[in-house]
């Protein structure tokens, strides 16, 4: 299923409202169930990027800070880019997998900047959690209402191990589509004609074309 802008916009937000972590905030969220972190990190970040006048802009530079300083630590980025790329990530260099983690980052930032200028009035229901107090891998159900028809927004968590870590998501389900199975298919590709240092130089050169285009 394909999404249109508008949808994407709504769901890159909900994603940048729903991995947000900053300060005291981060010890409490390694307490909180994953539905509780999800919801309340929701209701406070909607509220800040909706007075952010800057981000509201596109602001590449503010909406690079707000990801570096809130969205990664509570994402297991390295584990999504892993997944994105495939079996072609244990054969990677070291070297290799920092690019590919720090051109794929790029590739969702600027994805960002244009759909948190669409918050508006949204709002995320967060739906009941079917998950046993011990499991270590959930499904949050969840959806974007405010606009249009309501968006599903689903997140695949875990619970990392370690003191004051907590939860992190390491996939997202947008209307029935997985983010890093989708990626997977389109890396895959790259990787088969050029390799792993073809795909790198694909999206070093697809963000340097975003980046021109913004201005």
């Amino acid at each position: 299923m394909m999404m249109n802008r508008r949808d994407l916009g709504r769901v890159a937000a909900g994603l940048m409202a729903t991995t947000a972590c900053a300060g005291p905030l981060c010890a409490l969220a390694a307490d909180e169930a994953p539905d509780a972190m999800v919801r309340r990190l929701s209701n406070e970040i909607l509220g800040a990027i909706k007075s952010d006048a800057s981000i509201k802009k596109g602001d590449l530079v503010a909406v690079i800070a707000l990801v570096n300083q809130k969205v990664m630590p509570n994402v297991n980025f390295r584990r999504m880019t892993a997944a994105a790329v495939g079996p072609a990530w244990r054969q990677a260099t070291p070297e290799q997998q920092a690019r590919l983690q720090d051109e794929f980052k790029i590739l969702l930032v600027r994805t960002y900047a244009g759909a948190l200028a669409q918050v508006t009035d949204q709002t995320i229901q967060v739906k009941p959690l079917r998950a046993a107090p011990e499991d270590k891998d959930v499904l949050v159900r969840t959806e974007i209402v405010g606009r249009g028809d309501p968006i599903q927004l689903d997140y695949r968590l875990e619970k990392t191990p370690g003191e004051g870590t907590g939860w992190k998501i390491y996939n997202l389900n947008v209307l029935g589509v997985w983010l890093v199975e989708t990626y997977r298919g389109q890396f895959a590709q790259e990787i088969n004609a050029k390799g792993v240092d073809g795909l790198i130089e694909t999206l070093a050169a697809r963000n340097k074309a975003n980046a021109a285009a913004r201005g």
